[in-house]
């Protein structure tokens, strides 16, 4: 094997003492052919003979131990075991105990026939992104098909002062095993050798029907250990509708005491120096402006867009806030540092505020996990401002508006830094504006169609919409709204395979205007279309104008049977206008269908007015965001979503030809209607 340079980052050595010691013949034992393996190698499925994985922490450090034994009988599983890359943190090493193969009933070690390289963790090297961790590339030569691999090794993190949460603290979610393996023994153990109780709890299991039962919670002293274990074991989880079971260990706690843990190591942040003695120039430029409103939004646009995010992933959870005169010299800092920054600048003029914390990315399960200051991952602002509560997320950039105009943040669960504090739920809420206000004006005079689209986007919408245009190819956007209304004005089904820019010529699409205060960014497009009308197969003339972006077919189609549908939809305000002048079928049951859905959950109003030549449709869509739809509710709010997509999400209208002989088919196709 080649020299090891990078001995800090892995060794090749024994197991520690409280992992498991297997030598060579009971590793042969353990690898023997069953009904149950032979059922998986059948039906052409790799099989892993056992698996022991073992978590293990104590007040110093953490560790993760896995000894298996896995057939190399799939093409694609050999090559993922020919290579393999482990990433590790900072201070955590990765310890190769025992790689072996299993070849026609020999045992054969690999160590000798294994290469490994130290490389940067490149794949987060970049957008503010720092990263220590490091990657380590293990690559075995000689691996055939139909081997037996097995692999044995160990993860170990040492905890240095910066980590002082991951000493004061343990957490670990352990996830039922990976549905594609069968298991001829499984077992997982957590030891903990804390002085600290740590509760588990035990989540989204499941009784002999499938229902899932009711959480259970337990707690493991210093020394003591919980095992799971099972035989001939495949997970029948079905993962498109169901959580796999889970159990959360953490340090036994509860929110209030966390909370008081926590506020007192930013509050001393908090007070290391004023604004004005760090920050004379800031201060100036504050002092200038004349309006709180004005003074609230300098001072969010100043720490998103002046102050440069840094990430980096390792000290997340390990190291106390940077002080705000060193974030503000730098004008550089992680979300910690950004959001004492704001909280900082929000006190000296007088704008109440607190940091929490949060994670979007496990927001949902947050509620099922036990306290633990390790469950969150970010730290944003809350400032109550107005007699109206908003978060704002001081690493975003490129962001605009009075603070009542500016992007929404989608989550649930927050825990305040303020002494006493329970977990909170934020409140549901209704957006005060538009997201999305639109204007078509659809007119065919002969054998064209003028076509113009005027569309104002405000919060998320307009920040998306402004970094959109800003980055993307003026081709390439123009080109995207005309996909758009190929589909919208139903050409898919008439001309499907033509050119779309042969379609909609002289296509445009411009900014109007752009009004950073109320964060309103407004685009006009405009195109000409040489016959306009959709034909059917019996040559009749449409002209139609249905938005599929108003049908929330995740809505529809939602399954899931533990997971409960997340409701984060836009205000959207439509006025649609179709026109010719041709004589068209002013009884047409699409034509005139209105619609008006009013449930807990969104309002839906679709109203018509139409005239011999035309029509224009009136569409508002309001609904109530940032919440979890019940499952009782659910089958009703589905089926309203599905009342929306019959039809009601624009206008179509029906031309009668001129002629004796249309006139007569017209009318003897209303009476058969």
């Amino acid at each position: 094997m080649e020299n090891l340079i990078e001995l800090e980052h892995y060794k090749i050595q024994k197991p520690e003492h409280w992992a498991s010691n297997i030598n060579d013949n009971q590793l042969i034992e353990h690898i023997k052919e069953s009904d149950f393996s032979n059922k998986q190698t059948d039906e052409g499925r790799d099989y892993c003979f056992f698996l022991d994985k073992i978590y293990y922490t104590n007040d110093n450090e953490s560790s993760e131990y896995a000894c298996l034994a896995y057939t190399l009988n799939e093409p694609a599983n050999l090559e993922r075991a020919s290579v393999t890359d482990i990433v590790v943190e900072e201070n955590e090493t990765y310890i190769i105990h025992r790689i072996s193969v299993l070849r026609e009933g020999v045992l054969i070690d690999k160590i000798s026939d294994t290469k490994i390289k130290v490389l940067d963790s490149e794949n987060q090297s970049s957008g503010g992104i720092l990263n220590s961790n490091k990657k380590i590339n293990i690559t075995i030569k000689d691996l055939r098909l139909y081997d037996v691999l097995i692999m044995e090794d160990s993860r170990v993190k040492i905890f240095t002062e910066r980590d002082f949460l991951r000493k004061e603290f343990s957490k670990y979610v352990w996830i039922s095993p990976d549905t594609y393996w069968a298991y001829g023994n499984y077992k997982f153990t957590f030891i903990n050798d804390r002085e600290k109780t740590i509760a588990y709890k035990k989540t989204f299991f499941r009784d002999e029907n499938g229902n899932v039962l009711e959480p259970e919670i337990n707690y493991l002293k210093k020394g003591e250990r919980f095992a799971v274990e099972k035989e001939n074991y495949i997970n029948t989880v079905d993962i498109n509708r169901e959580l796999s079971p889970f159990i959360d260990f953490a340090t036994h706690s509860n929110w209030v005491d966390l909370s008081n843990y926590i506020y007192p190591i930013y509050e001393e942040i908090y007070n290391k120096a004023s604004l004005a003695d760090f920050a004379p120039n800031l201060v100036e430029k504050l002092d200038a402006i004349t309006t709180k409103d004005e003074q609230l939004q300098f001072a969010i646009d100043y720490v998103q867009n002046h102050v440069y995010y840094v990430y980096n992933a390792d000290e997340m959870n390990g190291h106390k806030p940077q002080e705000p005169a060193i974030t503000y010299q730098n004008k550089q800092g992680d979300c910690k540092a950004k959001s004492v920054l704001l909280k900082v600048i929000l006190d000296y003029i007088d704008v109440d505020s607190s940091i929490v914390l949060v994670n979007f990315n496990t927001d949902y399960y947050i509620k099922y996990y036990s306290p633990s200051l390790l469950t969150f991952n970010h730290v944003i602002v809350k400032i109550n401002y107005k007699d109206e509560t908003y978060f704002i997320d001081a690493t975003i950039r490129d962001e605009f508006g009075l603070i009542e105009n500016r992007g929404f943040i989608f989550f649930r669960h927050y825990l305040e830094i303020k002494p006493n504090q329970e977990l909170q739920v934020r409140k549901p809420y209704k957006f005060p504006y538009y997201c999305i206000n639109e204007k078509v004006e659809f007119n065919a005079k002969n054998t064209t169609g003028e076509l113009k689209l005027t569309t104002t986007y405000k919060g998320n919408r307009a920040n998306s919409m402004r970094r959109y245009f800003k980055n993307t190819n003026k081709r390439e956007v123009i080109d995207s709204w005309n996909n758009f209304l190929f589909y919208t004005l139903n050409y898919n089904n008439d001309r499907n395979g033509t050119d779309i820019r042969n379609i909609f010529t002289d296509a445009a699409i411009e900014i109007i205007s752009d009004d950073k205060k109320l964060n309103e960014f407004t685009i006009q497009y405009n195109a000409t279309i040489e016959n306009p009308y959709f034909i059917d197969d019996q040559k009749n003339r449409f002209m139609m104008y249905f938005d599929r972006n108003m049908v929330k077919e995740n809505a529809r189609d939602f399954m899931h049977k533990d997971f409960p549908f997340w409701h984060n939809f836009d205000n959207e305000k439509y006025e649609i206008n179709v026109y010719t002048d041709q004589k068209i079928d002013t009884q047409e049951k699409y034509t005139i269908q209105e619609c008006t859905i009013n449930n807990p959950y969104f309002d839906y109003v679709s109203r018509k007015k139409i005239t011999k030549n035309g029509g224009t449709a009136y569409i508002d869509f309001r609904p109530l965001v940032n919440l979890e739809i019940p499952e009782k509710d659910f089958e009703e709010f589905r089926s309203a979503h599905h009342t929306i997509a019959d039809s009601n999400t624009g206008l179509g209208i029906d031309i009668i030809e001129e002629g004796l002989m249309n006139t007569l088919k017209f009318n003897f196709k209303k009476i058969f209607k």
